[in-house]
């Protein structure tokens, strides 16, 4: 089984930057598509972000394209989520998520999805 810890949220001003970071422990992930998530309050969850496990594609919601980057460095069993340009509309909890499945499965499973961590606060606001 694989375990998910996000860390990194926190506050910052609009137009600021942050970086999550979701560390994996039991498992290795090297062969798990990874994922990013967000849910605001009183809004569902929604898929920010996926990569495949070798890091050959990627995808995003079109609120952030342009403005995040996922990635992840598999010897470290890490996935990351670069943030900038970060609006008040960006605050949310963030969750990572991985699974063997496509990426572009992954918005549509998020019940069956392999492993959740515990989610981040990011607060946007001036």
């Amino acid at each position: 089984q694989v375990q998910l810890v996000e860390s990194g949220g926190g506050s910052v001003q609009p137009g600021g930057s942050l970086t999550l970071s979701c560390t994996a422990s039991g498992d290795s992930i090297n062969t798990y598509a990874a994922a990013w998530f967000r849910q605001a309050p009183g809004t569902e969850r929604d898929l920010v972000a996926a990569i495949t496990y070798s890091s050959s594609r990627t995808l995003y919601a079109d609120s952030v394209k342009g403005r995040f980057t996922i990635s992840r460095d598999n010897a470290k069993s890490t996935i990351y989520l670069q943030m900038n340009k970060l609006a008040p509309e960006d605050t949310a909890v963030y969750y990572c998520a991985v699974d063997r499945s496509a990426i572009a499965t992954m918005a549509n499973r998020q019940g069956t999805l392999d492993a959740w961590g515990q989610g981040t606060l990011v607060t946007v606001s001036s």
